[in-house]
């Protein structure tokens, strides 16, 4: 991760937009009660359709709102990890997680406000190792080394899941060919650009991959960075422990 991430980079979005509006299976009877929606195989991905305004509860205070686009102008997209139900088995709400600080935030969003999406892949980060694993489908896709947060700027460890992806228009530079944001935030650098976001992406500098040495960011290979930027879908949850 490099200071100044939205003003340095020359990036374009890759579609962020889903097809069309896929509906959870209801399970067994409805009601009030949340019902989890992911597990290792399936999670799903839910879309700002307009505005978006995360609660703490569903029809409580309001966390905050979130515009359509976030401040790279893709598509504000929320990890989902729960369902309300209104007595006709309709969704009424979505537990999700939210791309802001403190990292690990949760709210709910109405179900009429996002446009869910069901996601396959998911992504492990094992930051003793310096590793990064892909899964599709509960199956592992790959696994590659990474650079992670040097001691006095570290990669933060929790649950987050990836928000949005970029094909960088600079190959050469810092974030090599592609970047893939993650909803978490660098825990001691909150002065930089957008709040320190943290990203799995290219370098410049591949002796730094395998080794404790970024600002907080997941360093890989360039050709790595490719690949995991088609083969992961926007949405994927992401775990990383120490």
């Amino acid at each position: 991760m490099r200071k100044g991430l939205a003003l340095v980079l020359l990036l374009v979005a890759l579609l962020a937009a889903p097809l069309a509006q896929a509906q959870p299976e209801s399970g067994e009877g409805c009601g009030p009660e949340k019902r989890s929606l992911r597990d290792r195989d399936l999670a799903f991905a839910a879309y700002a359709r307009g505005s978006v305004r995360a609660y703490t509860a569903p029809g409580r205070e309001v966390l905050r709102t979130f515009a359509r686009l976030n401040p790279n102008e893709v598509r504000t997209v929320f990890g989902v990890l729960a369902v309300r139900r209104d007595p006709s088995c309709r969704a009424s709400w979505y537990q999700v997680q939210l791309p802001m600080r403190p990292n690990g935030s949760v709210g709910w969003v109405k179900a009429d406000d996002v446009a869910i999406e069901p996601v396959r892949t998911r992504v492990q980060v094992d930051l003793s190792a310096h590793r990064v694993s892909l899964f599709r489908n509960g199956r592992l896709v790959f696994r590659t080394i990474a650079g992670t947060g040097a001691r006095e700027t570290p990669t933060p460890t929790g649950h987050y899941y990836v928000n949005q992806r970029f094909r960088v228009l600079d190959p050469a530079g810092s974030f090599g060919p592609a970047a893939i944001g993650i909803s978490a935030f660098s825990p001691v650098l909150q002065d930089w650009a957008q709040g320190g976001p943290i990203a799995i992406h290219g370098t410049n500098e591949p002796s730094s991959v395998g080794r404790a040495a970024s600002h907080g960011c997941l360093r890989v290979r360039n050709h790595v960075a490719r690949r995991l930027l088609w083969a992961t879908a926007t949405g994927s949850p992401v775990v990383i422990r120490a």
